[in-house]
């Protein structure tokens, strides 16, 4: 586990060298530590090196991770995998961060279930800013409208954008989510957060705006997807 630290260690002073050639100030990037399939005790060994956010997919896993560490009050926890209705309740009894809203129904459930003791949650709209069939999230011109939907809603707040570019497409993808950020907090000024950038691109989300990166297997190592 001490290999968890070093890589942890290793990726900020990474990030922090980046912010630096692009001239941006390193604390207004978060870091999330993407430690879906990976045990509480990984978790643990983040943490203890000074890593409080981190990145669940599944709401089950986010859960019981939620429940099994909950003496360590300041771990915020992103789910930022793809969100059924019959799931929100999970995720919004436990996230802090929701990065894959792409449907109304989705937010408006996570209002109605979010428990009145904690403070709203946070959520980011999810674009699928290179037009895969495959892939989760709303087109780039359905975003103005949902935006104003969720921002309305109660025990919700509405931060900003995620993207998850096809292969290849990196560059591209993000020079257009850069714009659909500007463009969206024209009318919604809140909503000054972009989540985009993984392990192998990171570095060129930063060149777009990038506020927060998902990194997971350069700190955790590969995933195990045995237990899904």
């Amino acid at each position: 586990m001490n290999n968890i630290a070093e890589q942890l260690n290793l990726a900020y002073q990474n990030l922090n060298k980046k912010c630096g050639l692009l001239g941006i100030k390193s604390d207004t990037v978060q870091l999330i530590a993407v430690s879906k399939t990976k045990p509480t005790s990984a978790i643990i060994t983040a943490y203890q090196t000074g890593q409080y956010q981190f990145g669940e997919n599944y709401p089950q896993e986010l859960a019981e991770k939620s429940a099994q560490l909950n003496t360590y009050n300041n771990i915020v926890w992103h789910f930022i995998g793809p969100l059924q209705s019959n799931k929100t309740k999970l995720v919004a009894e436990n996230a802090h961060w929701v990065h894959s809203i792409d449907r109304l129904k989705i937010a408006e459930r996570l209002s109605a279930q979010r428990p009145e003791n904690l403070a709203p949650v946070k959520v980011l709209l999810q674009i699928n800013i290179s037009n895969e069939p495959s892939k989760a999230g709303i087109a780039a011109d359905e975003m103005f409208n949902l935006a104003a939907s969720v921002a309305a809603l109660p025990n919700i707040e509405l931060k900003g954008l995620m993207a998850i570019p096809a292969p290849g497409d990196s560059e591209h993808a993000f020079a257009a989510m850069q714009q659909l950020s500007l463009q969206l907090q024209q009318l919604q000024p809140q909503a000054n957060e972009l989540s985009m950038g993984m392990s192998d691109d990171w570095p060129l989300a930063l060149k777009y705006g990038a506020t927060m990166i998902r990194l997971g297997t350069v700190i955790f190592g590969a995933r195990d997807y045995k237990q899904e």
